[in-house]
């Protein structure tokens, strides 16, 4: 089994204490049951109000009872399996396990060339060909937006790129209830009818709760949607503490937990058994900037604290870690994505998104950060592996056979872990100074340049027939070349 198809496991690392937890919940129902939610959309208001809720219509607020909430969370399932296009690429979420992937909306790239541009299509179909061969990146979330794509077309746009250069778990935000409605009926024709995209989703959605407490329209039509399809789904709510949430984490966290309560809420009183993620982008401000931090070790923090409350409800974790405030592949942006992710890795997330490639807050994707966070990701792995101890990796007969003075370099118990019980990074440098500097003195930053470069020029895998392609480009229109 190579490295990175193991499964691995967190938990060991806990924010919270039990009554923290407890303390957290009740903070939370008596904001679900007191302040209420803001919630214009009449079909929603009327399941709320059918199921128990209280709902006042002229302020369009909506009051949970904390029965509602506990049989919701109930029917939420603990854990469910997000196929990939091939078995080696499913993924099982919840529990404590821990997988990682890539996220954002990000409006630019950081290319290869080193310049700032608008992303495109074609950038999306190369970062999931990129994705594809990262091992320690277990599902594909939609990174950028592509420009070149009309305004009515960027749903099918995102995905379609997406379903032909990767076969891991691919998810993302949508942008109207037709483009929905399109990528939906695509995914299914590649998938052999709609009862097997079902059966075997490898297409989720991410829908938004707005902080604070309010879900606008558009968005809980869709969220309503993708649960009546049985799809994989994510309510994402990103409160700012000192902006949108508190100042102080707690606060922030506990308003965190009544919106990602109501994602589950909503999720469940549509379909009984929608497999929802308990989902958040916990964040800070910088009061002095009014910048919006997603590299602050508080949002590792507040993330880490979130897979608590998630596995304390037993529904699957959404998170976010990874991403840097910095504006290229620097130190900053290394300490920043290793700080967050092992944060994360340890509390045990189990849909750990953004966690790579993201810079300048999630605005801009890079290419070579792909490649540097995937090693930071693989490190992380390492850590939750810890230390095996059994009869043979004690050595207890290798260090009598070696004796005092002797060295363990030519003995077969080296040769046989020598390959899995260390960590070896792509891009590290790990030689000696003089040899750094006969092979060019390069950077962090050149060596993935070079790594990513390699990658891209390899063939790429298609992962949709000619046949297929062909079809689906001759039934929707709007789909660009990339």
């Amino acid at each position: 089994m190579v490295e990175g198809k193991r499964i691995y496991y967190g938990g060991y690392y806990k924010t919270f204490s039990k009554d923290d937890i407890r303390e957290i919940h009740e903070a939370s129902l008596k904001v679900l049951e007191e302040v209420g939610f803001e919630i214009g959309y009449a079909p929603a208001l009327d399941l709320l109000e059918e199921k128990g809720a209280r709902v006042d219509r002229d302020k369009k607020r909506v009051y949970l009872n904390r029965q509602l909430i506990s049989h919701c969370i109930k029917q939420a399932p603990s854990e469910f399996t997000f196929y990939g296009r091939e078995r080696e690429m499913d993924i099982v979420l919840g529990g404590t396990r821990v997988h990682f992937g890539t996220g954002g909306t990000a409006l630019n790239v950081l290319d290869l060339e080193r310049k700032k541009r608008k992303s495109s299509a074609r950038d999306i179909a190369d970062i999931a060909s990129l994705v594809e061969k990262l091992e320690y990146l277990d599902f594909f979330i939609i990174p950028v937006y592509p420009h070149d794509a009309p305004q009515d077309k960027v749903d099918i746009n995102r995905f379609f790129p997406a379903f032909c250069h990767t076969s891991k778990p691919v998810m993302g935000g949508v942008y109207s209830l037709d483009g929905l409605r399109e990528v939906v009926e695509i995914a299914a024709e590649i998938a052999g009818g709609m009862d097997k995209l079902r059966q075997e989703p490898f297409l989720g959605f991410i829908t938004s709760i707005a902080s604070p407490l309010k879900i606008d329209d558009r968005y809980i039509q869709m969220m309503m949607e993708v649960a009546a399809m049985g799809l994989p789904l994510a309510t994402s709510t990103a409160p700012t503490g000192g902006a949108t949430a508190p100042i102080t984490l707690a606060g922030t966290l506990v308003q965190q937990n009544a919106e990602a309560l109501m994602g589950v809420v909503i999720s469940q009183l549509v379909n009984p058994g929608t497999p929802v993620l308990y989902s958040a982008v916990p964040s800070v401000m910088d009061l002095k900037t009014m910048a919006f931090l997603m590299g602050s070790v508080e949002s590792g923090l507040m993330n880490a604290a979130v897979s608590q409350m998630a596995y304390y409800y037993r529904i699957p974790s959404y998170i976010t870690v990874g991403t840097s405030d910095s504006k290229v592949p620097d130190a900053q942006a290394s300490y920043e994505s290793a700080t967050s992710c092992l944060l994360a890795a340890l509390a045990g997330g189990n849909f750990i998104h953004e966690a790579a490639g993201l810079l300048e807050g999630a605005m801009t994707a890079s290419y070579a950060q792909y490649i540097i966070d995937n090693d930071i990701i693989g490190a992380c792995l390492r850590a939750l592996r810890g230390v095996e101890i059994n009869k043979d990796t004690l050595a207890t007969e290798v260090i009598a056979s070696v004796g005092p003075g002797g060295s363990f370099i030519k003995e077969s118990h080296t040769m046989k872990y020598m390959r899995t019980e260390v960590f070896f990074p792509k891009v590290s440098d790990r030689g000696s100074y003089q040899a750094w500097q006969k092979a060019g003195s390069k950077d962090s930053w050149d060596r993935a340049d070079e790594i990513a470069q390699k990658l891209l020029r390899e063939d790429h895998r298609h992962f949709i027939s000619e046949k297929d392609e062909k079809r689906i480009r001759e039934k929707y229109e709007g789909l660009l070349d990339f």
